[in-house]
């Protein structure tokens, strides 16, 4: 499909557009007909054409079946989702840094608390030979970087929702677990930080595959942050925002008390101390 070569400076969405318009043309047909054909609102596609909505993965392949065009649909829409997510995160890191109150939740050890030896490990394992130990390390170092918002002036007041899970996946290297267990314990006892650990005993909850932040800053406006495997979202619009508040309140209602959590703590790194 020479036509649809990439042009120059054109964004991730348009080329996904642009493909869109241009096989539902190929093919002949109006949008009427290809939205009676596959069941989708005309509207809707519509605006995927003109790039207004990027859709959810599975109407890329409901449509590349529709168009018998292999998986061209799908390929567009994985790099229009990168692009969406790298631009999402950048306004997110900006919000960050600004923010006067945050409220994390992670199933994981959270970046902000990650010692250096930690996140590389983490970090290390995402990676394929092919991408160097370069890039791990520039990893490393905006992860620490990060870390300066927890102490910035003024300090923020900061809420960390931590799933039991993060503390049953240790390290592979014990000495790297234990400093890193320590830097919990340290951070947790700071005047501007409250830390919970939501334990196994709480069940399964609708957060188990990502985190949750929410951010408010110095006026009073708030946003959030939904990651998952598959990226992440930058929630704004009011409701949306109310949603994640909920939700994040009924996880700290399941979680243990910040002196429980920190007894809590102490007790895994004894553990993994004797």
């Amino acid at each position: 499909m020479s036509e649809q070569a990439a042009v120059d400076g054109e964004s991730g969405r348009a080329s996904l557009a642009r493909t869109l318009r241009y096989l539902r043309e190929r093919a002949g047909i109006s949008l009427g007909k290809l939205a009676e054909d596959t069941s989708y609102d005309k509207s809707y596609l519509s605006r995927l054409e003109s790039g207004e909505r990027l859709s959810k993965l599975a109407v890329m392949e409901d449509l590349d079946r529709y168009y018998g065009s292999g998986d061209l649909l799908v390929t567009h829409w994985k790099g229009a989702r990168r692009e969406a997510f790298k631009d999402q995160y950048k306004e997110f890191m900006g919000l960050e840094a600004t923010a006067r109150v945050m409220w994390v939740f992670t199933p994981g050890v959270p970046g902000l608390l990650q010692t250096e030896d930690f996140a590389r490990e983490v970090l290390s394992s995402a990676q394929t030979p092919a991408d160097g130990d370069e890039l791990v390390e520039e990893q490393v170092a905006a992860r620490m970087g990060r870390q300066s918002l927890l102490q910035q002036k003024p300090m923020p007041s900061v809420r960390l929702l931590v799933d039991e899970y993060a503390f049953r996946r240790p390290a592979a290297c014990a000495q790297t677990w234990i400093d890193q267990l320590e830097r919990i314990e340290a951070v947790a006892m700071w005047p501007n930080v409250v830390l919970q650990v939501l334990p196994f005993a709480a069940g399964v909850h609708h957060h188990m595959s990502g985190s949750l932040t929410l951010l408010w800053q110095n006026d009073g406006s708030t946003v959030a942050w939904a990651e998952g495997n598959s990226g992440g979202e930058l929630i704004e619009d009011a409701d949306g925002v109310l949603r994640a508040r909920l939700s994040y309140d009924r996880l700290r209602d399941l979680a243990m008390s910040p002196l429980d959590s920190l007894a809590f703590i102490r007790g895994v790194l004894e553990e993994c101390r004797s």
